[in-house]
């Protein structure tokens, strides 16, 4: 999508041009809330940072002055809690996609805070930001020789006694290792006796999974997988999700017209036959007196083929997390992602998370 412009001033007085998005993922290319926290709310506030093109090596900026929703994806997002405020101020909605394993025995993600730390933290961020924001992930689900269906599901079953009651929904992917050239090298490298999921395998176990929801009644969703589980109640997530947006954020005009999305009353007249007032069926009920209904397809077509995203500017970078997790696909390797990491914090306050000496840029 081709974001609207505008004209902006950097710290160091030049004028530059800029994208403007109002939805800004944050991000699928590092852990921001984790190690990159304060950086965002500092470029927040200044009001612009910068972002090079994974693909072309080609620098841009973003200016945040229309800025409405932000999803964030983390896997320790602890630091988030002292930002979430800010937020609030600014009249910037958010959710969050928090990514919970349990991978601690098998050493798969050696860089993540101790396991009962990060439920105690999915907890406190429901407690301040209420039921529905903070999604679970346990993604993805990795099979190796030390790890089977049976143990996974042990895994799950363990975090979700203790999510009950905080989360409305699971999602979760199938690792799909042979697909992303980086995942192998690095499995590979580290010994890692990873296997590929069958298709055969995938139904046996979300119906293993539909069993074990039973007890805690979940919504299910899987993630960018082209697999149908409807029959096991498990459903295509939309990770950006317009419909989340419109739930914590349909009071915000501007948002929902960007969205495409009208606000509508119901009518509280009864039925002759003393009927509920009807919605029509792609309806969002917002409230007892107000409904929502989306006018505009707002899926995001860069994403890979199954992804069901909606549109959004990330604005994370590659190479950059030091989560140090065995089956990353964001990083092409420890060292290059700790090289870049110690490069920031040298320069922590920076217009970018990667700091490039050699980058060069246009100037207006």
């Amino acid at each position: 999508m081709a974001w609207k412009k505008s004209i902006i001033t950097l710290e160091s007085g030049e004028r530059i041009e800029a994208q403007t998005p109002e939805i800004i993922s944050a991000s699928r290319s590092t852990d921001l809330p984790a190690f990159y926290a304060d950086w965002f709310f500092h470029r927040l506030k200044v009001g612009y940072s910068s972002w090079t093109n994974p693909f072309n090596g080609k620098p841009s900026y973003i200016a945040y002055s229309n800025t409405r929703f932000i999803v964030f994806w983390s896997k320790n997002p602890k630091p988030l809690l002292q930002h979430l405020p800010y937020l609030k101020e600014r009249g910037i909605e958010w959710y969050l996609q928090y990514t919970l394993n349990n991978y601690v025995a098998e050493g798969l993600e050696p860089g993540v805070a101790p396991l009962q730390e990060r439920i105690d933290t999915f907890k406190r961020l429901v407690d301040y930001g209420g039921v529905g924001r903070v999604i679970w992930r346990f993604d993805p689900l990795v099979l190796t020789d030390k790890i089977d269906q049976n143990l996974l599901l042990d895994k799950i079953g363990g975090i979700a006694d203790q999510l009950k009651g905080y989360t409305e929904k699971l999602v979760f992917s199938f690792a799909d290792i042979l697909s992303y050239r980086k995942v192998k090298s690095n499995l590979d490298a580290n010994g890692i006796n990873y296997q590929e999921w069958t298709e055969p395998q995938m139904l046996d176990f979300a119906n293993k999974l539909r069993l074990l929801n039973q007890r805690y009644g979940f919504r299910l969703a899987t993630c960018g997988e082209k697999i149908d589980l409807a029959s096991f109640d498990i459903e295509h997530n939309h990770c950006i999700d317009d419909a989340l947006m419109i739930r914590f954020a349909w009071h915000d005009k501007p948002l929902m017209d960007f969205l495409g999305v009208e606000i509508k009353s119901i009518a509280m007249q009864p039925s002759l036959f003393g009927d509920e007032p009807s919605l029509p069926a792609e309806a969002i009920q917002l409230d007892a007196c107000r409904y929502a209904i989306k006018r505009k397809n707002n899926a995001d077509k860069g994403q890979r083929q199954y992804c069901g995203c909606m549109v959004s500017k990330d604005i994370g970078q590659y190479n950059t997390c030091p989560h140090q997790c065995e089956y990353c696909y964001a990083n092409t390797s420890k060292q290059s992602a700790l090289a870049n990491f110690r490069r920031h914090l040298a320069n922590s306050l920076s217009e970018t998370i990667r700091v490039n000496t050699g980058q060069v840029r246009v100037h207006i």
